[in-house]
């Protein structure tokens, strides 16, 4: 069996950031991956309360954003808790995104009230969230994004 690529990044080296994961070309259309680390992976973790609400928050935000919300196909977790993945259609570098991601984080830092879609009816599991932990991780990915370097827009080799 073939070794995805995803398994061929060098988790070591890895650092928190904003990455092209893959592109696929599905017949004549093209869907980008984005790899947002969020975490140094085999270092830190988020906190799956502070996933979910990022998840439901950020999802809501990409989703409802005047440039990019036609092209969200997906947005949602890493299994390893390091990140999320932000799938969109269309060819794209990662520094494409990141305005669009710092309009989003500093949306979940900014947010008040209800977090969407947090309803035994809406969520699968609507009691683990804490929104006090998804802006904690939101601040601090945040502050990545306003500082990106250039080794946080390319996997490491």
């Amino acid at each position: 069996m073939n070794k995805i690529e995803s398994f061929t990044v060098d988790h070591i080296k890895l650092d928190r950031g904003v990455y092209v994961s893959r592109v696929d070309h599905l017949g004549q259309e093209v869907v980008t991956t984005f790899d947002l680390r969020m975490k140094k992976p085999n270092r830190e973790l988020l906190d799956n309360e502070a996933i979910h609400t990022l998840e439901h928050l950020v999802a809501t935000f990409v989703r409802n954003d005047e440039e990019f919300s036609s092209r969200v196909v997906y947005f949602g977790p890493m299994g390893c808790l390091t990140g999320m993945y932000l799938i969109l259609h269309g060819s794209y570098q990662s520094h494409d995104i990141v305005p669009l991601l710092v309009r989003a984080f500093k949306f979940v830092v900014d947010f008040q009230g209800d977090i969407p879609g947090v309803s035994e009816i809406e969520c699968g599991s609507y009691k683990l969230h804490s929104l006090s932990k998804a802006k904690e991780e939101a601040k601090i990915y945040l502050e990545v994004l306003n500082n990106i370097r250039p080794d946080q827009l390319i996997y490491p080799q």
